[in-house]
């Protein structure tokens, strides 16, 4: 049993996630390790921003948690629920019964999009390119999100990817989502997402329109622009997890 941090599940959490776990593979060694540890350590991990070798060391547990499962342990079960689609059905199942808690459509009729370059740490050079615009070496996050500022889909290049090229690949993975995204008509973007080239090829491919929110002339300071705000508002959260503030 590790201790109550502040990055654990709740029980009720725990067993509203639990059925979406999947279960071991018949006529294999029996399942030893509880999954509620799993998880809490994964999410330790993404919140306070440590090692994964520094989940279960015991000789420094006068500093570090040291009472979770074994880090292999636990970085096997995120990488295997990464590869078989389990992290992706667990999102979008919270987000779905997110919308309808609060009386909204499962599937969102408006989309933002933007692109936030971060920088990489020390000893990173794989996938990692330079950003001019932004003047920032690491990565660059492409994310779409709905209007309650609720992921939809990410994705994760370098920094030196054009907005271009980013832009309509996490559209297509957007595309692929189907019936989640069945009334999705509007895409909303600033200016880096504006040209008659880009507007054509969402329509055209994507069948939807781009609405295009430009910050005021002869403005100074911080400006609350609609729609984009709420993608602003979601890269925030993101920094509240130290594990994403760099490239790690």
């Amino acid at each position: 049993m590790s201790k109550a941090y502040p990055s654990n599940l709740t029980r009720v959490q725990y067993e509203f996630l639990s059925e979406m776990i999947p279960q071991p593979k018949p006529g294999g060694c029996k399942r030893e390790v509880d999954m509620w540890e799993v998880l809490n350590a994964i999410f330790y991990v993404l919140l306070e921003g440590v090692r994964w070798r520094c989940l279960a060391t015991s000789r420094f547990a006068s500093t570090l948690p040291g009472d979770f499962p074994p880090w292999q342990t636990v970085y096997t079960y995120l990488r295997n629920w990464r590869k078989d689609g389990t992290w992706l059905h667990i999102h979008d199942s919270l987000r779905q019964w997110t919308r309808i808690e609060i009386e909204r459509h499962p599937s969102p009729s408006e989309a933002i999009i933007d692109s936030q370059s971060v920088k990489s740490v020390a000893m990173v050079s794989q996938q990692v390119g330079f950003d001019a615009g932004k003047q920032i070496k690491g990565r660059k996050r492409f994310m779409t999100v709905d209007t309650l500022g609720l992921v939809l889909r990410v994705l994760v290049t370098a920094a030196s990817v054009p907005e271009r090229s980013g832009r309509k690949q996490v559209l297509k993975r957007v595309q692929e989502m189907g019936n989640k995204v069945s009334r999705l008509t509007t895409i909303w973007a600033d200016g880096g997402f504006d040209g008659p080239a880009f507007m054509m090829w969402v329509m055209d491919i994507c069948r939807w329109i781009v609405q295009v929110v430009l910050r005021p002339e002869q403005t100074k300071g911080f400006v609350l622009l609609k729609k984009r705000w709420v993608v602003e508002r979601t890269f925030g959260w993101l920094m509240g997890c130290r594990r994403l503030v760099n490239r790690c």
